[in-house]
């Protein structure tokens, strides 16, 4: 009797630290991890929401940039931590709609390997050139590639972005060949748009709309519904008669599975807060963002819902990773 009483009494003992630690949410600083490099939209958008949290936490979130291989290697990284509520990361389409169908087999499942907390934005992208480029117009650069193939270029953020899958996918539609030249990161890839290393690219607005309305890049078309009221004079794919054709960044939060459900409720409340906050607000509407606020199962249903969406389209292009 005495034995079962001293293994309960340690057991409980065991158990305080995790205890004390899940009832005073968060006690130390969360980690962000953002699987692309600083400077970019995604970069950008981590820690805008991220500063804007820090208040109703108060802990500090460290932005950690971790890019590369399509942010398998960011993911990993969460994937395999605690979930104890300290360590998230800002997920996009690449791996919570693009990697399972581009590569044969991940180290993780989008499904089963994470944590869903909530949405945070969408944005358009934009197809921009240089500003000397000889295609001035939509039908210019279309007739331009057509005459060309293979011989354009085009810069992307890295393989499997967001901005690949859109040229592909425009190529799809166009019936046309560009060469694909990835990049480590949305900035570096613009900066060499913007010097005319690379005469073209899609670009998110998050990133690149400021560089647009500056005059840096010329945007040729948007891949959104409806114009952007921030650039009201550029159409959208469809007008210029490219259908089906929409494409857009979309931005979330994720964690480790098994993150207890009132963590990722708190984690869930303070993004939601952050989102409307007016200085954050205006800030996305400035970088031509829509905020997704929302609940986990919100969030959830529509990255699945965007993953067998682009199934389809990526066995169509022949877009493979491995």
């Amino acid at each position: 009797m005495e034995r079962r009483h001293l293994l309960a009494a340690l057991a409980a003992a065991a158990a305080a630290p995790w205890v004390r630690a899940e009832g005073a949410y968060p006690a130390q600083p969360i980690r962000w991890v953002v699987p692309y490099p600083a400077g970019g939209g995604t970069d950008v958008l981590a820690r805008t929401v991220a500063e804007a949290m820090r208040t109703g936490l108060g802990q500090q979130i460290v932005v950690d940039n971790r890019p590369g291989a399509s942010t398998n290697i960011g993911a990993q990284i969460v994937a395999t931590a605690r979930p104890d509520g300290y360590t998230v990361m800002s997920a996009d389409n690449a791996l919570l709609a693009y990697n399972e169908h581009l590569f044969r087999k991940l180290p993780f499942s989008p499904e089963r390997d994470f944590t869903y907390v909530g949405g945070l934005s969408r944005f358009p992208l934009a197809l921009v050139v240089h500003p000397a480029f000889e295609a001035q117009t939509f039908k210019d650069f279309l007739a331009y590639v057509r005459a060309h193939p293979g011989k354009v270029n085009y810069a992307s953020p890295g393989n499997g972005s967001p901005h690949h899958l859109a040229m592909e996918l425009f190529k799809h539609r166009t019936r046309t060949f560009l060469t694909h030249i990835p990049y480590r990161g949305a900035a570096p890839a613009l900066q060499d748009v913007m010097g005319g290393q690379v005469p073209c690219m899609f670009l998110d607005l998050a990133a690149g709309l400021p560089v647009i309305q500056s005059g840096k890049v010329r945007a040729l078309a948007i891949g959104a519904a409806r114009r952007v009221a921030g650039l009201p004079d550029v159409p959208t794919l469809a007008e210029v008669g490219v259908a089906d054709a929409e494409v857009y960044a979309f931005q979330g939060v994720l964690a480790p599975a098994g993150l207890p459900p009132a963590v990722t409720a708190r984690l869930n409340e303070e993004i939601n807060q952050a989102l409307a906050a007016p200085a954050v607000a205006q800030r996305m509407r400035d970088f031509g963002m829509e905020a997704l606020p929302g609940t986990p199962e919100q969030f959830h249903a529509m990255a699945r819902a965007e993953a067998r969406r682009w199934g389809p389209v990526i066995e169509a292009t022949g877009v493979k990773l491995d």
